[in-house]
């Protein structure tokens, strides 16, 4: 009897289905209100670049061939000119070894010097990573690079995914996401745009990458900044603030 009365008090404590649902229905309407761009921004900025990224690893694990691939290094070689060859081998140069290699070291660095060890601990992990990332993928995949024509900067390692596509875009996200609670957000990124976009150019140009190369690149590096920049700064805490 007692059990019974017990399990009835129980009973007419729980919610009717509509009410539950109905509280359910307000709650998610709250934190959607309140982290909504969060989760927006993880599916922009993570999920769709790794999924990207995924796709195009697929084809070239299975050996296929991009429609767009050789039209655009054909495209870009018949723009050669003496010119355009120094426009783009200096973004090749300072596109990885020359610029952004040391730019990588200095900026940990320079964020330890000013104890800011959150942000420097974030550019270690997402810059070192990226770069171990790449050296790790170049491998497993070992893609022959383009020999459609004799480059004026051979080089003599495997193509997929470009180097130099990761190393500039990673950097490019990390000083993005650095910038982005200061006033120099807009400009960072207009800047880190435009460097990013000319040394995937230059691959091209220099005929030592497939366009799908660059593009997974680009993918991959987003996604891999993103990520860390989730974790370290636990998705509510923001550079440059004491933590």
């Amino acid at each position: 009897m007692a059990t019974s009365s017990a399990a009835t008090a129980v009973t007419q404590r729980l919610p009717e289905p509509g009410a539950a649902l109905e509280q359910e229905a307000r709650f998610s309407a709250a934190f959607l209100r309140r982290h909504g761009w969060r989760l927006l921004f993880l599916f922009a900025a993570l999920l769709l670049p790794l999924w990207g990224f995924i796709e195009i690893a697929d084809e070239v694990h299975e050996a296929e061939t991009f429609a767009f691939d050789e039209p655009i290094l054909l495209f870009a070689h018949d723009m050669a000119r003496a010119g355009f060859d120094r426009i783009f081998l200096f973004f090749s140069a300072i596109g990885y070894q020359y610029g952004v290699v040391p730019f990588d070291v200095l900026l940990v660095l320079g964020l330890a010097i000013r104890r800011r060890f959150r942000e420097g601990l974030f550019a270690m992990v997402a810059l070192g990573g990226s770069a171990l990332l790449n050296l790790a993928t170049k491998q497993f995949f070992a893609r022959e690079r383009p020999s459609l024509w004799e480059s004026i900067a051979p080089e003599n390692t495997f193509s997929f995914p470009s180097g130099h596509a990761m190393g500039s875009t990673t950097l490019a996200c990390v000083l993005i996401l650095l910038a982005w609670r200061t006033p120099w957000r807009w400009p960072m990124v207009a800047a880190m745009l435009l460097f990013v976009a000319m040394v995937g150019l230059s691959r091209v140009y220099l005929g030592v990458h497939y366009p799908s190369d660059i593009l997974a690149g680009w993918l991959a590096a987003t996604a891999w900044a993103i990520g860390c920049y989730t974790v370290v700064f636990n998705g509510h805490l923001r550079p440059w603030r004491k933590t």
